[in-house]
């Protein structure tokens, strides 16, 4: 009885596959809420852990790196701003090849899988576990890696800086993004993404630039062995280069067509052929410094970083489209103009100094240490102080040890050479070089045309229009002669040619000067404003000062747009402030626009990489003369061409003069270190300066270091270039009338250059009837009015 109580009481065991079943379902349980709870973790971030995902926002409007671009107003591309050198393009633009060839080699089941592919997941596991490790990402992961920065510092949490858990937290942050991808985009959009985002090495992001660099072609015209090598990059850019090592790349080419051929995407045997072709490449990688306009493009950027700066965007990154307004056919004839008047300069500049260095003082002796103490001045110097410290023997042995390099030329058209010099050898070198710069300007809209900033962007990369700022002589003299003009002066009053002492004080102390004219020669005699700015007289320039006041002169120079300091002294008229190209230009532009200064601008327009337009720029406009002053200094400004003697007369053999006016006035430092030319048409304002790098460095004669021998030709050279060339649309003609009426004399009675009485066609339109009929028949054409 006993013993069956015990057996009912006694409790039945669960079987074992029973508690398998239990423990299984458990587990899976467990382990689901587990995997959810983390995936749920890494997408919002809890507690910081797990680092930032890609919002939503940023999904639907992804933003790759996009180099900004910078187009002429006549609608060509001259340059790009970027860290990585990208520019999208559409899938429709890219050839079928290349996509087939990109599916082939990286994903296979690219059409398949919603952003990521089992199967090669456990491919690569198996392949890991046999010691033959494979990839598992397929394109839509590793566009979420590239897009998003899925595995940089800035997306890592707390348990990211975790050696093997970042990694799994980096994968399961792709995972995650990839699916998403693959819900808000198509295929093709997918594809097209992670062609436009990778990088293919050797500056180059983005198979537009890509398929550019090694082939010089696009995207939809890529051959499939190009293509081929292309995709081929994917996997290592620098291992697989076709430019630097030709033999891996040709050797994963290959790969990649075989993969090709084993998905049937082409024939085994198209395979084979293409595979025995030699590696061909058109390579050019493109620079900052590559195309025209190079020291103009600096200029734009320096003021984009700020503009960018303060209203929210990165010119390196954003891909925005600047429209400037240089005209690319203007720029290359200025470039043109520049380079063959510098080069045969250069020449004369050599000859003139052969067998001595150009580095003197005032007394035209060499300056002793010259090229030790520049040297230290430069950046590789403070290098090299860094490395050696006070070792002077070792930063020496440094400076003067000879290598091999490339170094600028006007021996070549390729303008560069290989030589073997030491540093100190190649800045002996350069520091021989003459310089210039070159500024157009449209005087009534401020659209600057050509910025010319240097003979060589890629070895000289000083600006000579905008940075730079040196002495400009008598260029300076118009605004002694605008000051006085429009303060009760007229163009026909006279003051006697002589020399002449200024007494003054200057911090409590008296002080004279004696100026002298450029030949050190004085007529005596009375001589007109006109002819007297004309011929550049200094002894004129300066009385005139006298009787209106230095400071006078500074405030009309400022008013005109000159915007460097300017030091209130005698000499104020004669140029003895550094001012730039820039400030000269536009001070100029304001006698052709009849007395309104307009503020040079480079800029019209700017868009987002969308073609919406962000910014439009309208040009700053003040009225600063009267209409009637302005009148009359262009009337001054051909004094150079029509006053005999006149500083500008070496235009004349230049094919400017068919009906033609011209306005222009020659500048040269005292020591010939500074050459200006400012030339006004009915168009356009141009400045041009040429000059060493230093200004100890400089010929030592007025006949071959003066204005009009160093800046003038170029503008010849220029505006001849302007004027054939038809398309441009600027035609020669005179300067237009007054519309208001003038009350001072201005048509002085004047003796007519050479060229003028030779050639009935080029008699000053201004000059009364009875005058020129009284200069030609008398000869003379010296009297008073």
């Amino acid at each position: 009885m006993l013993k069956e109580q015990d057996k009912i009481e006694q409790p039945k065991s669960p079987s074992i596959y029973r508690k398998i079943i239990r423990f299984a379902w458990k587990s899976f349980f467990i382990g689901l809420t587990v995997l959810v709870l983390y995936l749920l973790s890494v997408e919002f971030n809890l507690f910081y852990l797990f680092g930032s995902s890609p919002s939503l926002d940023k999904l639907e409007n992804p933003r790759s790196d996009q180099a900004s671009e910078l187009y002429t107003a006549d609608g060509k591309l001259i340059g790009k701003y970027f860290r990585e050198n990208r520019s999208p393009v559409g899938y429709e633009k890219m050839s079928p090849v290349l996509l087939n060839a990109l599916i082939a080699t990286e994903d296979v089941r690219f059409y398949e899988h919603a952003g990521i592919d089992p199967q090669a997941i456990v491919s690569a596991a198996y392949g890991s576990l046999t010691g033959s490790p494979r990839g598992a990402s397929t394109i839509t992961q590793q566009l979420a890696k590239n897009l998003y920065k899925t595995r940089t510092d800035d997306s890592k949490g707390v348990l990211g800086h975790i050696p093997g858990l970042n990694l799994v937290i980096s994968k399961t942050k792709e995972w995650l993004t990839a699916i998403k991808l693959e819900q808000r985009y198509t295929k093709k959009e997918i594809l097209a993404m992670y062609l436009n985002t990778v990088d293919f090495g050797s500056n180059s992001f983005g198979i537009k630039v890509a398929s550019k660099t090694f082939f010089a072609t696009s995207p939809d015209s890529l051959k499939t062995e190009e293509a081929a090598v292309l995709v081929g990059l994917l996997k290592a850019p620098t291992y697989y280069s076709p430019r630097f090592n030709p033999e891996n790349a040709t050797r994963r080419r290959n790969t990649v067509l075989e993969q090709m051929a084993k998905y049937n995407y082409i024939s085994q045997a198209e395979a084979d052929s293409l595979s025995k072709t030699p590696l061909t490449l058109n390579y050019s990688v493109e620079n900052h410094y590559d195309g025209p306009a190079t020291y103009f493009r600096g200029a734009v950027a320096d003021y984009l970083k700020e503009w960018c700066k303060q209203n929210g965007y990165d010119l390196y990154r954003d891909g925005l489209k600047i429209y400037t307004t240089i005209d690319s056919r203007m720029q290359q004839h200025a470039e043109d103009a520049m380079e063959e008047h510098v080069r045969t300069l250069q020449r004369r500049f050599n000859n003139h100094w052969q067998g001595k260095n150009p580095w003197v003082d005032e007394n035209n002796k060499e300056i002793p240490g010259f090229i030790e103490t520049t040297i230290k001045r430069t950046a590789y110097y403070q290098r090299l102080k860094q490395k050696y410290g006070n070792d002077t023997e070792a930063i020496n042995r440094e400076l003067n040890t000879p290598r091999e390099m490339m170094v600028f030329t006007w021996d070549n058209d390729s303008l560069e050479k290989k030589v073997t010099m030491s540093p100190m050898d190649s800045l002996r070198y350069y520091k021989r070089f003459l310089h210039g710069g070159m500024m157009t300007m449209d005087p009534f809209t401020g659209h600057i045309k050509a910025w010319v900033g240097g003979i060589n962007y890629k070895y000289f990369k000083y600006d000579h229009v905008k940075q730079a700022r040196r002495q400009p002589g008598s260029t300076f003299k118009p605004f002694v002669y605008v000051a006085a003009i429009d303060n009760g002066y007229s163009p026909c009053d006279k003051i006697v040619d002589t020399r002449i002492t200024v007494n003054y004080v200057e911090k409590g102390e008296k002080k004279s000067w004696s100026p002298t004219n450029a030949d050190w020669q004085y007529t005596g005699a009375p001589m007109t404003l006109r002819r007297g700015m004309g011929k550049s007289v200094n002894s004129v320039t300066v009385q005139l000062t006298e009787k209106i006041g230095w400071e006078t002169v500074v405030k009309y120079a400022h008013r005109l747009g000159i915007t460097s300091p300017l030091e209130s002294v005698p000499s104020i008229g004669l140029g003895p402030s550094d001012v730039s190209v820039y400030e000269m230009v536009g001070a100029y532009s304001t006698f052709p626009n009849h007395g309104f200064h307009t503020k040079p601008m480079f800029i019209t327009r700017i868009e987002d990489r969308n073609g919406n337009l962000i910014h439009q720029f309208v040009p700053k406009q003040k009225k600063v003369l009267s209409e009637e002053t302005a009148f009359l200094m262009m009337h001054m400004l051909k004094g150079g061409i029509e006053e005999p003697g006149g500083t500008s007369q070496a235009l004349w053999e230049y094919d400017l003069w068919k009906g033609n006016e011209i306005g222009g006035k020659t500048g040269t430092t005292s020591n010939h270190s500074d050459g200006w030319f400012m030339g006004v048409t009915k168009d356009l304002v141009t400045g041009v300066w040429v000059g060493g790098e230093d200004r100890s460095i400089h010929f030592r004669t007025s006949n071959l270091g003066e204005g009009s021998k160093t800046a003038l030709p170029v503008f010849g050279l220029y505006m001849e270039r302007i004027y054939k060339d038809k398309e441009l649309g600027y035609t020669m003609g005179r300067f237009p009338g007054p519309t208001v009426k003038i009350n001072k004399k201005y048509n002085c009675t004047t003796v007519l250059p050479r060229k003028v009485e030779t050639d009935s066609t080029m008699l000053d339109p201004n000059l009364q009837l009875f005058d020129i009929l009284e200069q030609l028949n008398s000869g003379t054409g010296d009297s008073s009015d």
